[in-house]
């Protein structure tokens, strides 16, 4: 049994041109492997150094860190904070934007692991059909 056809619908509603670049600007954002890491890192940990949100993102190098975080500092998804103390303290913590993205991201989670074998199915079929 095949499933219905989709009909997209016929009647949008103008877009305004600045909702359309910031939801490209967002899903660039959300492509980005790092700031989906640092999203979750400070998600599941609070706030946190520089350094121990490298540690937990894994991999990432200090250029690419900071780069990260400037951006998402910028887009209002993490507050930066400097402690005046020697050596310098640094922190970052997710803002309410930040955790609402983040809460966003999770239903791509949920729809992953609910499609998982779907996923893996359909590939294995692409893989050998395009073997044979």
């Amino acid at each position: 049994m095949s499933a219905p056809a989709y009909v997209p619908p016929h009647d949008y509603p103008p877009v305004d041109p600045r909702v359309e670049a910031l939801v490209n600007e967002v899903i660039g954002r959300v492509a980005d492997k790092w700031t989906m890491i640092v999203l979750e890192v400070l998600t599941e940990h609070g706030e946190l150094r520089f350094t121990r949100i490298g540690d937990l993102a894994g991999g990432i190098s200090q250029k690419m860190l900071t780069q990260t975080l400037r951006q998402m500092e910028r887009d209002g998804l993490v507050i930066r904070t400097v402690h005046p103390v020697v050596p310098p303290k640094v922190e970052y913590r997710l803002t309410d934007l930040g955790f609402s993205l983040s809460e966003a991201f999770c239903g791509v989670w949920m729809w992953a692991e609910k499609n998982l074998e779907r996923i893996e199915a359909a590939r294995a079929g692409f893989d050998a059909a395009r073997a044979g």
